[in-house]
């Protein structure tokens, strides 16, 4: 149970915070840098979901995803380690991929097909959802490095998250957009 009784610690006035498995990382860390930026998604479908309150399924959908992302969090600021845990932590499984993926082919089977790239562009919550799936990559590519990075680990489920979370989020943008007949599309050269 989380439990936030004092909003501010003073602990990171030297530029450290602490993970949820106690070490204290410089803020700047890929580590804090990939869950900080999971976060930045969550704030940016927040926003969009101030667009989506007649896009019932969408938004029932969007409501998930924010919870998943607190999760996703949590999986990012407890890294694995070779000594057992004091407890168990909270980790993204595969029927949460699951259940993203099973929206996104919900969401695209009503959608007009595409002959173009889509611009991030049409209503209010086509818009923002558009930039809710940039931060989202933003995020995954961080993840991958820290994937990468010698000592760390980010399990292969939340990677799949994160890459299914910002084809969603497309196909979500899409969707807010008259199922795809509002899309702005991309015209190669049309201003030269």
């Amino acid at each position: 149970m989380v439990k936030l009784n004092k909003i501010y610690t003073r602990t990171g006035d030297d530029g450290t915070t602490a993970l949820v498995s106690g070490p204290r990382r410089v803020k700047h860390d890929l580590r804090v840098e990939a869950y900080g930026t999971i976060d930045e998604t969550n704030s940016a479908i927040g926003v969009a979901r101030l667009h989506t309150a007649g896009l019932h399924q969408l938004d029932a959908m969007l409501v998930l995803i924010q919870n998943d992302l607190f999760d996703l969090g949590a999986d990012l600021a407890t890294p694995e380690t070779d000594e057992p845990p004091a407890y168990e932590p909270l980790r993204i499984v595969e029927s949460q991929v699951d259940r993203l993926e099973q929206d996104i082919d919900r969401l695209n089977a009503d959608l007009a097909p595409l002959k173009s790239f889509v611009l991030p562009a049409g209503s209010p919550a086509a818009a923002h959802l558009h930039l809710a799936r940039t931060v989202a990559r933003r995020a995954e590519r961080l993840m991958v490095a820290l994937a990468r990075s010698e000592g760390e680990a980010v399990s292969a489920a939340a990677l799949k998250y994160v890459n299914r979370l910002s084809d969603f989020l497309f196909v979500a943008a899409r969707h807010a957009n008259d199922g795809g007949t509002a899309d702005v599309l991309w015209v190669p050269g049309k201003n030269r």
